[in-house]
């Protein structure tokens, strides 16, 4: 056997484990652990013969490690290794190292807590991070921690940072093991927007290709931008000894080999591929990399709980790792599609699923555990508090947890499917009503890419169509792909699944179904999800979300829908697959879940109160009708909204009225107790309810509430005690000089004001006070014209100083009226001339 670098510290493994529990191990990419390690423990006598589990984060390096493994033995996968990922094991009762991957895991611990027969877990690749992983291995620390203290468990990764999971397995050593990694040049090329990014790809492999020797492993963020860069590739004639590769996880098993195999023919091998080539598997033959810098993820949006697939940069762990590849069997080149500069700014280190993904799966899981609590569990990160209630939430609506957040039969049924819980509870409905069948085909294309939509009427977003597609090639094979190969392979890889799942529910495989249902069966999913037409391509969900199509379509016209992926970018999200909803199912299998509520309104375009009875499905109205007798108080509600709604001015207020609110208005203004109400606008709309409420009884509409008189409503504000000082504080005339009452303005309240003809204040030494004496009035002094001529608050300095100006101007044009000399000793009139 070829020495690898991971032989050099397996002793050192083999001792910690005998010791400890619990181990850690770093080891470069190339070092060899994932095939090495478990055959190296796998005759270590704390085993006693049980059996190891070794976690993939993906099915293809599940499959590779344990063929790899197998035939180190001279075995076929299934004797002493095997593997079992969803939907496909090769495991006999010989097996003694399993390599499993996804929920296989999870399944296991949960059936078994106690792990009966297997005597130790690897979690490898343990740095993607994936949330499977993160939740096997906090399952199994507590089962390590109750059930098993003899249970092994070792955690190994390329570029972990080792010390917080090493504390999170109770302090376990940590065994470093230097990887068998050639020197790999770097070369930094110019950066190309997510649109070109295939032509820029296409681009770089050409330069690589003249320039580099042995296979390209091309990184892209997924399937469609492989296809893109593919077909760009074909234009530029690169000959017969080159081969297209192309490598993602919905790729067949046998596409997928392919590309890691070295071409049997001699040929040099372009390998376009996901992120999934980037830990885990060696492909043969590779020298070269050239790295788009790009990945696709799926991030959960808590705000809106809707998934959202997104390209984002790859951290700079990710790119050091792709980096790597190039230096797995020689010296080898990256080629990097960005700058130096931009590389400085990439963050570090991918972010863990468990932050952003869709935590319903996760919330399933420890409800089945018997934990609703996740902060009751040891976690690298614990899940975030918001998406993860918002995953209980879920599988409350879906019945899979009780209102005290126990799991539920339906909900332990759902667990064992092995499927995300929307699609678990949708094949377990559907089985209710004996539609599996089609139930099936529609999980099976909700885990895909949209391969369907492919071909299809622009803007077609209607799950339906593609049902119809897939139950077309179920029915006529390759005839229906019109020679698509990359369709066909995976629609051949989506036809078996569909069989293995019809096996799983002990139904009769047919392509027989209702396609009418879809939209119902869609619904048993996507509860949360319905949504009811409201013109113009929009839709409403019953969670409030608003959701559009980007252009008409039949499914347009459609009253209710079914989102099942929806971008969750802008104000409304942009639908990506939906279909019809027929309203029959919509009274059928939901009317429990509606409400009827009694809404009795103000409408402003009738000026008018809007009595409505509405049957509501969350935010959204299924059926609407006239409410024909509401109660007095709800009108009298409805009332006080069109008044905050239109503003008081839809009252009619008199002189008087709004005379008296300003008066008001200033004793609260200099009132130093507080006692005194708010009559602003602002002030009276908050207690309308006290002094407006009241006195609505009746009344309907915008001439109703004209005939009230608001004057009279303000003075049943006010006690007794308070309309008197009212009276005495701020009064509404004021007697002055010549006799005359002349009313007070106090539209200010911090400047109430007098409008009085300088003629009748003669004679008047002070300048008039009211509020006990506190506030000076200002006084506007009319010509005989009624005309202000002078403004002043200070009475006494105006007839020292001001009045002689004033005279002089007034005298020449009012020559017939009088002017006396001294103001203050001349008699204060109304006329022209006071009597003689």
């Amino acid at each position: 056997m070829t020495e690898l670098p991971i032989h050099r510290v397996i002793p050192q493994l083999k001792l910690t484990l005998s010791q400890r529990n619990n181990a850690v191990l770093i080891a470069e990419p190339g070092a060899g652990k994932t095939t090495q390690v478990p055959l190296a423990l796998l005759n270590e006598s704390w085993l006693e013969g049980k059996r190891i589990i070794m976690l993939e984060p993906r099915r293809i390096a599940a499959r590779a490690a344990a063929s790899f493994m197998a035939s180190t033995l001279d075995e076929a996968v299934g004797e002493t290794v095997g593997y079992r990922v969803r939907m496909d094991s090769k495991i006999s009762k010989n097996t003694r190292i399993e390599v499993v991957t996804e929920g296989v895991m999870t399944r296991m611990l949960q059936e078994d807590p106690e792990l009966i027969g297997i005597g130790m877990i690897i979690f490898d690749e343990f740095h993607e991070r994936n949330l499977q992983a993160d939740i096997g291995l906090a399952l199994a620390l507590e089962s390590q921690t109750v059930l098993r203290e003899d249970l092994r468990l070792l955690v190994m990764s390329a570029t972990l940072e080792a010390e917080p999971v090493a504390k999170l397995l109770g302090d376990a050593p940590v065994i470093l093991s230097e990887g068998r990694a050639f020197p790999v040049s770097t070369h930094y090329l110019h950066s190309i927007s997510l649109d070109e990014i295939h032509k820029g790809a296409a681009n770089a492999i050409q330069r690589a290709l003249s320039e580099q020797q042995g296979d390209i492993l091309v990184f892209l963020p997924g399937a469609r931008e492989i296809r893109r860069t593919a077909n760009e590739l074909t234009k530029k004639e690169l000959g017969n000894d080159i081969v297209i590769r192309e490598l993602y996880s919905a790729l067949p098993a046998e596409r997928q080999d392919e590309a890691i195999r070295s071409d049997s023919n001699g040929r040099r091998k372009i390998v376009l591929a996901t992120s999934i080539a980037e830990s885990s598997i060696t492909i043969d033959g590779i020298r070269t990399v050239v790295d788009s810098g790009y990945m696709r993820t799926e991030v959960f949006s808590p705000r809106t709980g809707l998934p959202q697939l997104i390209t984002r940069r790859c951290s700079r762990a990710s790119a050091d790792q792709r980096r790597g590849r190039a230096g797995r069997l020689s010296a080898g080149t990256c080629y990097r599609m960005w700058s130096e500069e931009e590389h400085r700014h990439l963050p570090e280190s991918t972010i863990p699923a468990i932050k952003e993904s869709d935590l319903a799966p996760l919330a399933l899981e420890l409800a089945v555990w018997g934990t609703r609590d996740p902060a009751e569990l040891a976690w690298l990160d614990v899940p975030p508090r918001s998406a993860y209630m918002q995953g209980q939430a879920l599988l409350m609506q879906l019945s899979a947890l009780d209102e005290s957040e126990h799991i539920t039969q339906h909900g332990r049924k759902m667990a064992l499917l092995g499927l995300h819980p929307r699609l678990a509870h949708m094949l377990l409905k559907a089985e209710e009503i004996g539609e599996a069948s089609l139930a099936i085909r529609i999980a099976v294309l909700l885990q895909e890419r949209d391969i369907l939509g492919r071909g299809l009427a622009v803007g077609d977003q209607d799950l339906r169509t593609r049902v119809e597609r897939l139950l077309m090639y179920e029915q006529q094979g390759h005839q229906a792909v019109e020679g698509d190969s990359a369709k066909e392979s995976v629609l051949q890889r989506m036809k078996l699944e569909i069989k293995k799942l019809h096996a799983g529910l002990h139904l009769t495989y047919t392509t027989s179904g209702k396609l009418d249902l879809c939209g119902l069966l869609l619904s048993f999913a996507y509860p949360d999800r319905i949504a009811k037409n409201r013109g113009g391509n929009g839709f409403l969900m019953r969670s409030g979300r608003g959701i559009r199509l980007t252009s008409a379509q039949p499914m347009s016209r459609a009253p209710f829908i079914v989102a099942a992926a929806v971008d969750d970018q802008g104000a409304d999200g942009i639908i990506q697959l939906a279909t019809e909803l027929n309203e029959t199912w919509l009274d059928k299998y939901y009317h429990g879940e509606m409400e009827q509520y009694k809404e009795v309104l103000w409408d402003s375009a009738s000026g008018s109160i809007r009595a409505r009875l509405k049957l509501m499905l969350g935010a959204i109205v299924v059926k609407e009708q006239a409410y024909p007798n509401p109660s007095g108080e709800e009108v009298g509600r409805a009332l006080l909204q069109g008044i905050r709604q239109e503003g008081l001015g839809l009252l009619q207020w008199s002189k008087a009225a709004l005379q008296l609110r300003e008066r008001m208005a200033f004793m609260h203004r200099h009132d130093p107790q507080g006692k005194w109400p708010d009559v602003s606008d602002d002030g009276l709309l908050e207690q309308a309810d006290e002094w407006l409420l009241p006195y609505v009884d009746g009344l309907r509409n915008r001439h109703d509430i004209r005939r009230l008189a608001p004057g009279t409503l303000l003075e049943h504000m006010l006690s007794w005690e308070e309309k008197q000082q009212l009276q005495k504080e701020a009064p509404t005339h004021i007697r002055v000089p010549s006799g005359s009452m002349i009313p007070i303005n106090y539209s200010d309240p911090e400047q109430p004001y007098l409008a009085v003809r300088l003629q009748e204040m003669f004679g008047l030494q002070d300048t008039p006070r009211i509020a006990c004496g506190k506030v000076a009035l200002t006084i506007h002094l009319l010509s005989p014209a009624q005309r202000p001529v002078q403004v002043t608050s200070d009475l006494p300095s105006f007839w020292r100083n001001g009045y002689y100006e004033v005279k002089k101007d007034l005298k020449g044009r009012y020559p017939k009226h009088y002017w006396p000399e001294d103001p203050l000793e001349a008699i204060a009139t109304r006329r022209t001339k006071p009597k003689p």
